[in-house]
């Protein structure tokens, strides 16, 4: 029995053989190559085959290949140094590392109990969630999440958590992009935290931009600065959750920068390490470290966090992102990304919407652009668009909730220029066009 007939867990009727990867390219058994508009799952921010990051992590392999995470090591300071003098906010001076965005997520919600419990105030243990998120694939990542399509199966053992509405301009309940969408989605912020009751709510977990689960969902002007003052007031922190958007996918360091948002918790991994290692760091404040402390509380590492390895490889990315201007990079093309595609698709029949920012971008398809009436969820629309795409050479990423749909999001490595720009326009004009001949 071949290694492909039974990988992954589950058949899949894509099953595909890499044989490499390179800069934005992934190379197949069969000769064939496609780009990876997608950067994996969002995450290959310098493209693949960078060999000044695989020495570095071959150099700290021999060097030592595994030392408790709450040991210092010279990889482990570099790391710490690399973010605090380049990449994080100033008021963001304490780091955790985990091995994914999953166990940092997870990491991020137990600082914010534990936080209120060192200060006395346990029955702040809820965790506000929004309708529309993802924050990761363990129990109580998948709980606070808003993504039915990752639950289905599951909902007998994942605790409810109350949600506001993630805000959707398009879909705003007073219409699309609403003069008034800001005040609606604060007034279902203050609603919701009265309902609960605010010495209950130890957090809000939340993106600055939605990931996939929505794709790219950019909030209406102000939003994010009115929220963080209304949590404020109530004394309830802000996780924010960058896995996704962190470390220049929108082409700032993070996307708080760009609503000039003060995340008590910030959580942020994928790009950190653009694939070449498994990695996610939680960054906090002085306060919240020093007050769970004085608590007499411990945050717990995981075995593999912080591995010596998978630093280096997380600091010599970063040190490439500045070197390279990358983040200017991202903007310059994630600008002519998205302008080509509302040049090509801006009064196409079935596309709602082009949004994002820098190379986050998400494309939303319906039935009807006029009433925004999705097509049926058994038409499999994205899966088809997917399909169609890889079969003319480039993977964009699915996106959506299963509810929410249907969503192709694309999240290419940072190193693109023109040619890419111009194939993942084309193609997807391809797919979407084929949509539109099969359902005419």
């Amino acid at each position: 029995m071949s290694a492909k007939s039974i990988w992954p867990f589950l058949p899949s009727a894509r099953s595909t053989s890499v044989t490499y990867a390179e800069g934005a390219y992934i190379y197949f058994d069969d000769g064939s190559k496609i780009l990876d508009a997608a950067g994996g799952a969002i995450v290959s921010n310098i493209g693949h085959g960078r060999v000044e990051v695989a020495d570095a992590v071959r150099d700290a392999l021999v060097n030592c290949s595994y030392i408790i995470p709450p040991w210092l090591t010279e990889q482990r300071s570099a790391l710490i140094h690399e973010l605090r003098d380049h990449w994080l906010p100033s008021h963001l001076t304490r780091i955790h590392l985990a091995s994914g965005g999953s166990e940092a997520n997870e990491a991020a919600i137990k600082m914010a109990i534990q936080y209120h419990a060192s200060k006395g105030d346990r029955e702040r243990n809820v965790i506000l969630a929004r309708s529309i998120s993802y924050h990761g694939t363990t129990i109580s990542t998948a709980a606070v999440s808003g993504h039915p399509g990752r639950k289905r199966g599951l909902e007998s053992i994942l605790n409810e958590h109350p949600r506001i509405l993630t805000p959707y301009p398009l879909h705003c309940p007073l219409g699309p992009h609403h003069g008034s969408a800001t005040d609606f989605y604060l007034k279902n912020l203050e609603d919701t935290i009265q309902s609960v009751g605010p010495e209950k709510i130890a957090a809000l977990i939340a993106e600055p931009i939605n990931g996939s689960s929505g794709g790219a969902i950019t909030p209406p002007d102000g939003y994010w600065e009115r929220a963080q003052e209304i949590l404020k007031q109530h004394g309830i922190l802000l996780i924010m959750d960058e896995v996704m958007t962190g470390f220049g996918r929108t082409g700032y360091k993070f996307g708080s920068d760009l609503y000039g948002i003060k995340p008590d918790l910030l959580v942020a991994g994928k790009g950190m390490a653009s694939g070449y290692a498994a990695i996610a760091g939680v960054y906090g404040t002085d306060e919240i470290a020093e007050t769970i402390s004085g608590g007499g509380y411990d945050v717990m590492f995981h075995t593999f966090g912080a591995l010596p390895q998978s630093c280096v490889a997380a600091t010599t990315v970063l040190q490439i992102l500045r070197q390279e201007s990358l983040l200017a990079h991202v903007k310059e093309v994630g600008s002519k990304l998205k302008d080509a595609l509302q040049d090509r698709f801006s009064q196409h029949p079935l596309i709602a919407e082009i949004r994002g920012e820098g190379l986050l971008i998400g494309i939303e398809i319906v039935a009807d652009r006029e009433t925004l009436e999705p097509f049926a969820r058994e038409a499999r629309i994205t899966d088809k668009v997917i399909g169609y795409s890889i079969g003319k050479g480039v993977f964009f990423y699915p996106g959506g909730t299963g509810e929410i749909r249907d969503i192709v999001c694309i999240g290419a490595p940072f190193i693109i220029g023109d040619v890419e720009i111009e194939l993942m326009v084309e193609t997807l004009d391809f797919a979407i066009n084929e949509i539109l001949k099969s359902t005419s």
